[in-house]
């Protein structure tokens, strides 16, 4: 099958793309650094609007008191939103290198691989995404098709500012795609566990440690008990995962019995049925430490995003995807399960068909380890822009939706 001119060269702008993931990658934009995801969200505004003059750009407020720096805000940019066919495109800007992390500088492995915060998650998403925007937008058909581009601010630290603004997104639109960056296989995304963030408190009783008998409750040794019980869970439920994240507890003296701990707990599920045996299993964990003598637990949180599921639409699509990828000379991929969260499990909760980890692959994700291979961000594009070219054309029938 055919592949428009300006898809077909895409390869050709390698250095070029590589030269934009270097400079926004450089632009520090950890979740909790507001200053830097200004910037960041100024520096994507820039290049977007200059290159779709004709698109729309829309602020969206992204405000989640303790969750999110005050004034941090979403871009929505649209094209053609009166389009009989509407697609989303989303991916996230802020990655989770702090301003004082001592990981800011990006530096080439070789000709091919960079190194840098955020260059596969996902400021290399974000890259492909705009290419294949670009090449598709020269296209013969791409004034059948509208698409709304979302950049958000805050997915690294659950999305709580911005869930909203996916869900009402989501009702307008045929489908989405996910610009998280490819497994280190090249294969995509079809399905995602369910996450969740729980705060165990343990509170004891405070006494002098050389004390005897000592009428001392330690906080610190009862949570580890609660923390080394809740470990075991994956052993029950082998679908769910279990983290600790970190803890705290105690004095700055350590003579003290500490009368208090506490230890954040990530937790991710497979399906929405694993819930309910997990939050009982901590439950119950919970209750028994609190049934102690002088010592109680509290438990608060809960899940910020629930699975994403397969949908039948997305079968179809990705049969499509593949076929795409086939006609650009990509190496053949498939799509896998993956533990981490991302923005379309909201998507798939509100409905919308979505094919998720679409962007460039990359490896060593959340370390300073983090490398992007910039030499697929262009093939990447490719499969994207042919893919939103056929839909234009009439070759891909998306689902249909009330708009």
């Amino acid at each position: 099958m055919s592949v428009p001119p300006s898809i077909a060269t895409l390869p050709a702008r390698t250095a070029e793309l590589g030269g934009l993931l270097e400079r926004w990658a450089a632009l520090n934009s950890g979740s909790g650094h507001g200053a830097g995801l200004v910037r960041m969200c100024a520096a994507l505004r820039t290049e977007f609007a200059q290159a779709f003059p004709a698109a729309s750009i829309t602020d969206l407020p992204a405000d989640a008191p303790g969750f999110n720096p005050p004034g941090v805000q979403a871009l929505s940019i649209r094209m053609r939103p009166t389009a009989p066919g509407q697609v989303l495109l989303c991916g996230h800007y802020d990655t989770v290198f702090g301003a004082d992390d001592p990981f800011q500088q990006c530096r080439w492995l070789d000709g091919r691989t960079l190194n840098g915060p955020g260059v596969a998650d996902m400021k290399g998403g974000l890259v492909t995404l705009f290419a294949a925007l670009q090449a598709f937008e020269q296209s013969p058909h791409s004034a059948r098709l509208g698409w709304e581009v979302l950049l958000t601010p805050d997915e690294e630290t659950g999305s709580h500012g911005t869930v909203e603004i996916f869900r009402a997104a989501a009702r307008r639109h045929q489908f989405g795609f996910v610009f998280e960056p490819a497994r280190p296989s090249g294969d995509i995304i079809h399905s995602r566990k369910g996450t969740g963030v729980f705060t165990a408190t343990c509170h004891g009783r405070a006494a002098h440690a050389a004390k005897v008998p000592n009428d001392g409750r330690n906080a610190i040794l009862a949570l580890a008990g609660f923390l080394l019980e809740i470990a075991q869970i994956p052993a029950a439920l082998p679908d769910v995962m279990v983290n600790v994240g970190n803890i705290r507890g105690g004095t700055a003296a350590t003579n003290i019995v500490p009368h208090l701990a506490v230890a954040e707990i990530d937790v991710r599920i497979t399906r929405p049925a694993d819930r309910e045996p997990l939050l009982a299993r901590l439950r119950a964990a919970a209750d028994r430490l609190s049934a102690g003598d002088g010592l109680r637990l509290e438990l608060t949180g809960g899940f910020n995003r629930p699975p994403k599921e397969c949908l039948p639409a997305e079968e179809a699509a990705f049969r499509h995807w593949q076929q795409a990828a086939q006609d650009v000379g990509v190496a053949p991929f498939t799509w896998v399960h993956g533990a981490g969260g991302s923005d379309g499990n909201f998507l798939t909760e509100a409905g919308l068909p979505n094919l998720d980890g679409l962007g460039p692959i990359g490896d060593q994700l959340h370390s300073d380890r983090e490398f992007c291979r910039v030499d697929t961000i262009a093939p990447r594009a490719q499969i994207a822009a042919l893919f939103l070219h056929r839909v234009a054309a009439g070759e891909i029938k998306l689902p249909m939706r009330n708009l």
